[in-house]
């Protein structure tokens, strides 16, 4: 069972990810059939990004999880020669 804090977390990081979810989805759906003179444009960063954040994010993500999994194989290599 979860505790109460564990369903605090959980629902933070449902609420954070909601949040993104809309910003992001508005940016790059929304925001293009809009007036480029209108005052909501200013509250969302230039278009370029739009790409750039996914892409350095993902590169990101890909980066830490091979870097975790060099990092268990390593250890486990290490445990395995140490039994023989």
């Amino acid at each position: 069972m979860a505790t109460g804090t564990d369903q605090v977390v959980g629902l933070g990081l449902v609420a954070v990810s909601l949040i993104i979810f809309t910003y992001y989805t508005a940016w790059v759906i929304l925001l293009p059939f809009i007036d480029s003179q209108h005052v909501i444009h200013k509250y969302f960063l230039p278009r370029a990004y739009a790409i750039a954040i996914p892409l350095a994010a993902g590169l990101l993500l890909l980066l830490f999880v091979g870097v975790f999994i060099t990092y268990v194989m390593l250890k486990n290599q290490k445990v395995t020669k140490k039994a023989q």
